[in-house]
């Protein structure tokens, strides 16, 4: 048989036509071109002392570039407020394109695709690990180091080992308010948070084509937490009408050959699934929710680039329409763009938030990574819809994060400690 005709998986497919080739092994060493590289406030500032290093002029292309302040901003403090300038005195002098200020920006992995700035077929990375999110729209991308992201400002170009790939399907019906979060904790508990390790993880299935966009998002932003290198789901119907109204440029859909070989396949049937919550100190701690119906809260929050989606906020709206949160438990709403803040500001869902007792903030990463809007005490736990839960990644390192889906953020904040929401509707 011809090496063009061999079976191939997407992420194959996609790298190999990234580096003018037919067809790639799995284990080899590839240099590619990527269609967009990607850093924000906590990550680029080395990228761009090291990009200075190489000692050329100019970028490889001004709107491949994308620069996104998120992490600490607005600024919390003297040094995020550096961090910052640097970011933004580079954009200008480049005159990179796509810079997006304060007031302008949203959390990375929401940000880019809203903006149609990632297309299905584009080979890319950023520094930042949750870069695997647009694997949704039948992308290969994945978190790289600052360094890697300096050489691929100045080349346009990116090295790779070719990943296996390990296939989910996903069968039955979701119960009430599972959503893709619920079948991704669930996931990494199965395989281990380094189940996927330097691995292309597939998502399909009839559950999988009925999900959502933000869903999906939701899933592929978790590659990483069970090791994986791509998330990734198939072009479809959803993904070509998400795509409809943001379409900036020409794209090229791939699929996985029906006879290819999977490192593994998993069959996972999600008629029973229940709502997931990872309990300290790792994702893969996925527990039902129900089981843990006795652990108090201090703090719930329900945002970041894995659910900060409009999706998320309906859910979270629903449950705390007409309601208040507890009076011991601290609720913070962080939409994940202006676009999306926006959007819930018209459909009524921030009068909603208010009106609970939430506090609502302009988009940013903040308490995800422990860095302002949220931080934890000593002691304190929290229910969070952000991705990771390891030790000391909200504050203080004797304090809890319990991994959720927005269901059961929002139940949790009335009840004051973990809860469904029948518990509380």
């Amino acid at each position: 048989m011809a090496v063009e005709n061999k079976p191939q998986t997407m992420a194959q497919k996609i790298m190999a036509r990234h580096c003018s080739r037919q067809y790639l092994n799995a284990g080899e060493i590839i240099n590619a071109e990527v269609d967009f590289v990607l850093a924000n406030d906590i990550t680029m500032p080395l990228a761009i002392e090291e990009f200075k290093k190489i000692g050329v002029k100019k970028v490889f292309d001004t709107e491949k570039v994308i620069i996104v302040p998120d992490h600490f901003t607005p600024n919390k403090d003297i040094k995020s407020a550096q961090q910052c300038k640097i970011l933004r005195e580079f954009a200008y002098e480049y005159k990179i394109k796509n810079y997006f200020e304060v007031g302008k920006m949203g959390i990375e992995h929401a940000l880019l695709p809203e903006l149609g700035l990632v297309m299905p077929g584009d080979l890319a990375i950023g520094a930042d690990s949750h870069t695997c999110t647009y694997g949704a729209l039948g992308a290969a991308t994945t978190g790289v180091g600052s360094t890697d992201v300096a050489v691929a400002m100045a080349t346009g170009t990116a090295w790779f080992m070719v990943p296996e790939t390990i296939k989910f399907i996903y069968k039955g019906k979701l119960k009430p308010w599972v959503t893709g979060k619920d079948l991704i904790l669930y996931t990494i508990g199965l395989i281990g948070v380094d189940g996927a390790r330097y691995m292309s993880m597939e998502f399909g299935g009839p559950v999988i084509r009925q999900l959502s966009m933000d869903g999906r998002f939701t899933m592929c932003n978790m590659a990483i937490e069970a090791g994986g290198k791509f998330g990734i789901v198939e072009f479809d119907e959803i993904t070509g009408k998400y795509l409809e109204p943001k379409r900036t440029r020409e794209y090229k859909i791939y699929q996985s050959d029906d006879n290819v070989k999977y490192f593994k396949t998993y069959e996972i049937d999600c008629s029973n699934l229940e709502l997931q919550v990872s309990t300290p100190h790792l994702p893969s701690n996925a527990k039902a929710a129900r089981d843990l119906k006795d652990i108090k809260i201090d703090q719930a929050v329900i945002g970041s680039c894995t659910n900060g989606r409009l999706e998320d906020l309906k859910i979270a709206a629903e449950i705390l329409d007409g309601r208040k949160i507890n009076g011991k438990v601290r609720t913070i709403i962080l939409p994940a763009t202006q676009h999306i803040y926006l959007e819930a500001l018209e459909l009524g869902y921030i009068k909603t938030f208010i009106e609970s007792g939430c506090a609502v903030s302009t988009p940013t990463c903040g308490p995800c990574l422990g860095g302002h809007m949220g931080v934890l005490a000593e002691g304190e736990r929290a229910v969070s819809t952000t991705n990771r839960n390891f030790v000391g990644r909200m504050g203080h390192p004797k304090s809890e994060v319990y991994l959720s889906g927005p269901a059961v953020a929002a139940a949790s904040a009335i009840a004051g400690k973990i809860a469904t929401p029948e518990e509380v509707l």
